[in-house]
């Protein structure tokens, strides 16, 4: 194991961090908020702790896929831990286990909170609290390959155990160039959207707080009624937006080199819009007496499938008192989530696509034996290692998500608010149904832990955080890694 190298990212990983949390000091000094205080000082400290671990340099710049895996892992668990203490110290979340709930769900863009009432934050606070959506949304791992200088192998075992998705591809040959056209594409889709709600109406603070939460698909909103009181053009800009960010970024940048046929060839992309705009018809059909008119039904429906399928998890209304079949619809699409390569979570459009051509050739190959089947998605042929994953991920997610429940029912909550809340947490979602729509601080300590872990496990994709609990890894020594580079 390189842990010199695992120790110097950390150490970027505190520094990166600190910079971020002066963010939140400019905002307090526009205020004339005294948190702003304990935010510099909490920034500096991580900004000397992170400057001192990377003073002695790593005796090897390279490293496996198992330093990747554990890199990204304890990177995700520092940040968190780290950036739950201004809420504790500030004294507005003074619980840490509830502050650290609160963080976990901010970076992980799940959007689930402990808080009642959001509106009695400071705007430090609730700038930090959504600033983390947007730090969480594209990864800190993928920004910190953008500047670190890394070998290419290295940075490629931090983007598989950070992104999303089945496969993990360069947009072009250089990884650390691939990291920094990712993030110029987020910071475009980010100024834009700003721009857009300043238009509808919104005051600075508002479309900043609400683009980072929608942009980095996380949710947290900075009024109590989420997004309800806002006007319809600001409802109808963050729908779009949300969906936007929900889509593989990949597709953005087929369109940045003026090759917009490859883009629209994207067959992910074409699945999840369908599965938006029926969920939406359906939804809209059957809720159309609660409302004025059917534009006004479907606008409703259209907002809280883009927000649970992009699993952002804002809201226009209350859907926990819509019809059984509306509120079936909505658990589904917390399964299917957004696509790969996006900065939403749930299972991945592309793996279901995956999943069920491998169910379909399964069949045909019962009824002809002796046919060679063969899964292509985009007219490429699927490799059976990345079937083998997709299955796999399959597995563990159901282990993972049965466990949880049964966990969280410890609680003696009914079933829907015990399920709901694991498929809103480990999908990074937000809101569940019943009990837990309205948030998590009533539940118990187990519960918030199992959620908790619920959330990182999501976030990483499941594996990343698994590796952690392998004896083999810790034990391994860096010099038979090579033996299990894939």
């Amino acid at each position: 194991m390189n842990y010199s190298m695992i120790r110097y990212i950390l150490a970027s990983v505190l520094q990166f961090e600190g910079a971020f949390m002066l963010l939140p000091v400019i905002v307090a000094a526009a205020y004339r908020e005294k948190q702003g205080f304990i935010y510099l000082l909490i920034a500096l400290i991580c900004l000397a702790l992170g400057y001192l671990g990377r003073r002695k340099k790593a005796k090897k710049d390279v490293f496996y896929s198992k330093e990747g895996f554990v890199a990204v892992s304890l990177s995700w668990l520092l940040l968190s831990f780290v950036g739950a203490v201004p809420f504790v110290v500030t004294g507005e979340i003074p619980f840490y286990l509830d502050a650290l709930f609160e963080t976990i769900s901010g970076f992980t863009t799940t959007g689930s909170s402990i808080l009642t009432n959001v509106e009695v934050l400071s705007h430090t606070t609730l700038f930090w609290r959504s600033f983390a959506h947007w730090i969480g949304g594209m990864g800190v791992l993928v920004f910190i390959m953008a500047i670190l200088p890394l070998s290419g192998s290295s940075s490629l075992h931090l983007m598989k155990a950070e992104s999303p998705g089945p496969v993990v591809g360069k947009l072009v040959p250089r990884l650390k160039n691939t990291a920094m056209i990712l993030y110029g594409i987020y910071v475009f889709i980010t100024v834009l959207e700003i721009i857009l709600l300043l238009i509808t109406g919104m005051t600075p603070f508002e479309a900043m707080t609400l683009t980072f939460g929608t942009v980095g698909t996380g949710g947290f909103g900075i009024l109590n009624s989420s997004i309800a009181s806002y006007s319809l053009a600001s409802q109808i800009v963050i729908t779009i937006f949300m969906l936007i960010c929900s889509i593989n970024f990949g597709v953005y940048y087929l369109l940045l080199i003026r090759k917009p046929k490859d883009a629209l060839r994207n067959e992910e992309m074409r699945y999840y819009l369908a599965i938006v705009l029926v969920s939406a018809l359906v939804i809209a059909v059957t809720i159309y007496d609660k409302f004025s008119n059917f534009f006004e039904a479907f606008h409703h429906a259209l907002f809280q499938v883009a927000s649970i399928i992009s699993t952002t998890g804002y809201t226009t209304t209350d859907f926990n008192v819509w019809p059984g079949l509306c509120r079936m619809i909505l658990v589904l699409l917390m399964f299917i989530g957004a696509c790969a390569g996006s900065t939403g979570g749930g299972f991945k459009i592309s793996r279901l696509i995956i999943l069920l051509k491998a169910i379909k050739n399964e069949v045909k190959t019962i009824t002809h034996p002796r046919s060679v089947q063969r899964i292509r998605v985009e007219s490429k042929q699927v490799h059976t290692d990345v079937v083998r994953k997709v299955l796999t991920y399959l597995g563990a997610y159901v282990i993972i998500l049965i466990f949880s429940v049964l966990l969280v029912s410890v609680e003696g909550k009914g079933f829907t608010s015990s399920f709901t809340a694991v498929m809103a947490t480990f999908n990074n979602i937000g809101p569940g149904l019943d009990d837990v729509y309205a948030g998590f601080g009533g539940c118990s300590i187990l519960s918030k832990i199992v959620l908790m872990a619920d959330m990182l496990i999501g976030r990483l994709e499941i594996f990343p955080m698994l590796v952690l609990f392998s004896p083999e890894v810790w034990k391994t020594p860096l010099r038979k890694a090579s033996q299990i580079r894939k």
